[in-house]
């Protein structure tokens, strides 16, 4: 029973700070379909952000293939580096893919109780039917931004391993023993930058074609 008060308090509270959150930028004419076309927005740019770090880590990756010698250390330190970046910018898309479920899911609720105050049937119609089309769309884009999302992870993860590997071995004979997990690594980039170029695509097309 006390878990289950505990529970309800914390929806409760979250709830609670949620609609002032919301009522706050009402005031300032700023609505939930506002506020979604923001966090689509920011999101795409997370991703754009992520995009480029694993294209700086895909080119060190090349470089790192084809080298003979020399500097070892540096270069590892530089992969280092590539990696921490990447890390960092991959947790900032999982934030605001995040942001934009919670709005989005908040704006539908509130869209579907509105239409139920339209005594209008034509107009409650009409306002079902825009509801259809964005939902429809908006899908096609979160499941599009949730693609590139998802591969993140595991691409990341064998990046931070081919570092490990080669920081615990820093010599040409370990570069060479590592350079077929290299090369797959890039393919794995290479797929992932595909996705996310279909995922910042697909956002635009959703904050374009959003209602004004």
């Amino acid at each position: 029973m006390a878990l289950a008060v505990l529970f309800l308090s914390g929806v409760f509270a979250i709830t609670s700070c949620k609609s002032t959150y919301y009522s706050a930028y009402e005031k300032l004419g700023v609505y939930k379909r506002d506020l979604l076309k923001k966090r689509v927005t920011a999101a795409r740019d997370a991703q754009q952000d992520a995009q480029k770090e694993f294209k700086d880590a895909l080119t060190r990756l090349k470089e790192m293939t084809g080298f003979e010698g020399g500097e070892l250390e540096k270069r590892s330190r530089q992969l280092q580096s590539e990696y921490d970046s990447a890390a960092a910018r991959v947790q900032t898309v999982h934030r605001r893919v995040e942001g934009v479920e919670s709005v989005a899911g908040d704006l539908f609720v509130e869209w579907e109780k509105e239409i139920q105050e339209i005594s209008t049937p034509a107009l409650r119609n009409t306002s079902r039917e825009q509801l259809a089309e964005t939902r429809r769309r908006y899908g096609e884009m979160l499941a599009a931004l949730k693609k590139a999302e998802g591969t993140m992870d595991p691409v990341l993860q064998k990046f931070h391993d081919y570092v490990l590997a080669l920081k615990h071995s820093l010599n040409a004979q370990a570069i060479a023993a590592l350079k077929g997990e290299a090369v797959n690594i890039q393919s794995e980039i290479s797929r992932l930058l595909e996705d996310m170029n279909t995922s910042i695509a697909r956002a635009d097309e959703f904050v374009k074609g959003f209602p004004k």
